[in-house]
């Protein structure tokens, strides 16, 4: 299924592009040309920069001559234009180019709860296109009723309810992003308002969330959360952040034992988290707790990595491959790619299938899903080389 950092912001490269800069209303010739004139060309720039809207947004439209829409890559506009001016074609533009000028520079943000839901829509009852856990740094696109457009360090574009974040200038967030930074490492628990694991809680907190450390007391951290609350939180749940990604090693040994932490999560529709998870939700967590950071979906997961030979079996194999699962592409149709799970051996994978199981690719055994098996498309490995970040090298969280 469903970087300010130079890391954090891969997906923002586009927007340090320089190019020379053009007229926001471009008249190449007198004879205004029809939309269906516009059309195929806003279609290649859309294929050219923008071809996964999940990750680039490149929103233009075309009435008549005008150009109307939003783009947060700013280098897809200029090659827009200069395009039309090549081809002699007459047009207006009225495209916006995001950050829009509403948000005051205020263009970043940091999640504030232990799990923050990220919607396709901004409203509640819209689908949850993915999460992200306390501390992770967004950027911010534009904001409509209480709710802002952000991406995640993983470049995934989705809208968050305002309350669950703290959104902050330049100079706010770089002050975040230096703090001494702790990451909750128990599948889940509780920040306290005082260091008494027997009073009122401050927040619940899951395996990923970041805080940026105060002081240590007895047997607790008092720690800051990214909208300035204090809370104090157990010393054995909790590891500096650098330490944490120092020690990450993806093995498969790790792996196979991490995933196996989640045995039992329910499954959740565009969860990423101790919550709940999804199939690309769950891989991407196994992945995350090694230092390790994949693309969200599957059919996005499935470009990563190295093939691995399977049209003679599974033998070939290795405890940490991802398995991809759908439809092969047939009679003109795309192939599709709606399920990923992990192998970890002895025929099995690993999977969040109605909940966090494990299944078997061989027929014999008592837990062989054969739906499963039909639906196998190909397996992938993953190096660090191949994931979007690795945390051990990277600078997110600082």
């Amino acid at each position: 299924m469903k970087n300010i950092i130079p890391v954090l912001f891969l997906g923002f490269l586009a927007a340090c592009t320089s190019s020379k800069p053009l007229p926001d209303s471009v008249q190449a010739n007198a004879t205004e040309a029809p939309t269906a004139t516009l059309a195929p060309h806003v279609e290649a720039i859309r294929q050219q920069f923008a071809p996964d809207k999940r990750v680039a947004l490149f929103d233009v439209k075309t009435n008549g001559p005008v150009l109307t829409g939003e783009t947060n890559v700013p280098a897809a506009k200029t090659a827009l234009l200069e395009r039309l001016q090549s081809a002699g074609i007459s047009f207006q533009d009225s495209i916006q180019v995001l950050p829009e000028a509403g948000l005051n520079d205020k263009t970043y943000a940091v999640v504030t709860l232990s799990v923050a839901n990220l919607r396709s829509e901004p409203k509640h009852p819209a689908e949850l296109a993915t999460q992200a856990t306390m501390g992770t740094p967004l950027r911010v696109w534009k904001h409509k009723g209480g709710w802002y457009l952000v991406q995640t360090p993983d470049k995934y574009l989705a809208w968050v309810d305002g309350s669950g974040i703290k959104v902050m200038d330049s100079t706010a967030f770089n002050a975040w992003q230096q703090g001494e930074k702790l990451l909750y490492t128990n599948p889940y628990g509780f920040a306290y308002a005082t260091p008494n694991a027997q009073g009122a809680t401050v927040s619940d907190l899951v395996y990923g969330d970041m805080m940026v450390l105060k002081k240590q007391t007895k047997g607790f951290y008092e720690v800051s959360f990214p909208d300035g609350r204090s809370a104090f939180v157990s010393a054995p749940e909790v590891q500096k952040y650098t330490d944490w990604a120092a020690t990450r090693r993806p093995t498969e040994q790790n792996l196979v034992e991490t995933s196996k932490r989640l045995l039992g999560l329910p499954y959740l529709w565009g969860g990423t988290s101790f919550k709940g998870v999804d199939c690309s939700g769950f891989t991407k967590t196994v992945y995350f707790m090694n230092g390790l950071v994949l693309p969200r979906d599957a059919s996005q997961q499935v470009h990563s990595g190295e093939l691995v030979d399977t049209k003679d079996g599974f033998q070939n194999m290795r405890p940490g491959d991802l398995l991809f699962f759908g439809t092969p592409a047939k009679d003109g149709k795309p192939e599709r790619v709606v399920h990923v799970g992990m192998w970890i051996g002895n025929n099995e994978f690993i999977h969040s299938a109605g909940r966090v199981r494990i299944n078997s690719m061989d027929p014999n055994a008592p837990n062989h899903d054969a739906s499963e098996l039909k639906r196998f498309l190909r397996a992938k490995r993953i190096s660090p080389q191949a994931s979007l970040i690795d945390l051990r090298t990277a600078s997110l969280f600082q």
